[in-house]
C-alpha cells in the first residue's frame, strides 16, 4: 500500500509517522513523505533565497527522519512541494496513487480549528482518499480496535466493506457505535439485521453500542470518552453527522475531547 504521511516536522507530525509506522508495521507499505512550502514574503525579490532555504531546510529534515525510521518493511520517498498545502497533498496523493492519507493535528484548540478551516480539513475537502488524524494528545500506542459510527443507511454498505479490509490490514476488530434519537421497533430490527450481516462480513459479531441522545455528537462524545483505546471512524457521506460536527465549535470539542485517533473514509 501507499501511504501520504503530510509532514511540517512539529512532534505531532513526527507522532502521525511512528503511527503510521506502526499500524502498518507487519507489511511492505510505501510512505510518501511530503512537505508543502507554503510562502509568505513581503519582496518579491526575497522569494527566490526564501525558497530555497525552505527547501534545504525541509531536505535535511525529510533525510533525518528516513535515517530515523528506517525499517525492512518500509519504502520511503520524499516530496517537498510549493502552494497551498491542502491542494497539493490532495493533488499528490491522486498522482501517486495514494490508499490513505494520515496526518497530524494540533491540540484542543487545534481540533476545533481543524474541522473549521485548517490545513487538515481543507484537505478532507479536497481529497478523494480516505483520511485519518491523529490529534496532539491522542495515545496512539493504546489504539487497538476500530469504533465505526454508522447511521444505519444504504450508502453504509461500501463503508462496511472498506473499514473491514482496513481491520484486516492492521488486526484490529471492529465496534458499532450507534446513536438513536428515538427508540422504535424499526431500530430494533435494523440492528438485529446489522448483526446478521456484520457476522456474515466479518466472521464475528462485533460488538454493538448502541446509545440513547438527541445529539448525536454528545452520543458519540460519551462513547469515545470511555473507549480510549479505539480508533474513531466515519464516512464523509454521513451527511447528517458530518454536518453536526462542522456546524459549531462547541460540537467539536465534545465530539473529539477525548482526542482519539480518527478516520475519515470518503
Amino acid at each position: 500500500m501507499k501511504i501520504l504521511i503530510p509532514l511540517d516536522f512539529s512532534e505531532n507530525s513526527k507522532k502521525a509517522l511512528e503511527f503510521a509506522l506502526g499500524i502498518f508495521q507487519d507489511s511492505e507499505n510505501t510512505f510518501i513523505l511530503c512537505h508543502v512550502v507554503e510562502m509568505v514574503y513581503d519582496f518579491a525579490s526575497q522569494a527566490a533565497i526564501a525558497i530555497e532555504g525552505l527547501h534545504a531546510s525541509a531536505r535535511k529534515h525529510m533525510g533525518e527522519l528516513i535515517l530515523e525510521y528506517n525499517s525492512p518493511n518500509a519504502e520511503f520517498h520524499a516530496e517537498i512541494l510549493e502552494g497551498t498545502p491542502s491542494i497539493q497533498l490532495a493533488k499528490l496523493a491522486e498522482e501517486k496513487g495514494v490508499d490513505l492519507i494520515i496526518m497530524g493535528t494540533h491540540g484542543i484548540s487545534g481540533i476545533k480549528k481543524v474541522l473549521v478551516g485548517s490545513t487538515a480539513v481543507n484537505v478532507l475537502k479536497e481529497s478523494s482518499i480516505p483520511v485519518l488524524l491523529v490529534p496532539e494528545e491522542a495515545n496512539t500506542s493504546n489504539t487497538r480496535k476500530i469504533s465505526l459510527a454508522l447511521e444505519l443507511a444504504d450508502h453504509e454498505e461500501e463503508l462496511i466493506e472498506k473499514v473491514a479490509n482496513w481491520s484486516k490490514v492492521w488486526n484490529m476488530d471492529i465496534q458499532i457505535i450507534h446513536v438513536i434519537k428515538e427508540q422504535n421497533f424499526v431500530e430494533k430490527l435494523a440492528l438485529l439485521g446489522l448483526e446478521k450481516y456484520l457476522d456474515n462480513r466479518l466472521g464475528y459479531i462485533p460488538t454493538i453500542h448502541s446509545r440513547s441522545d438527541h445529539d448525536v455528537t454528545h452520543g458519540i462524545q460519551e462513547y469515545v470518552n470511555s473507549h480510549t483505546d479505539s480508533m474513531l471512524t466515519m464516512c464523509h457521506s454521513q451527511k447528517n453527522l458530518w454536518d453536526q460536527l462542522l456546524r459549531k465549535g462547541t460540537s467539536i470539542e465534545m465530539a473529539y475531547k477525548a482526542k482519539t485517533p480518527l478516520l475519515v473514509m470518503i
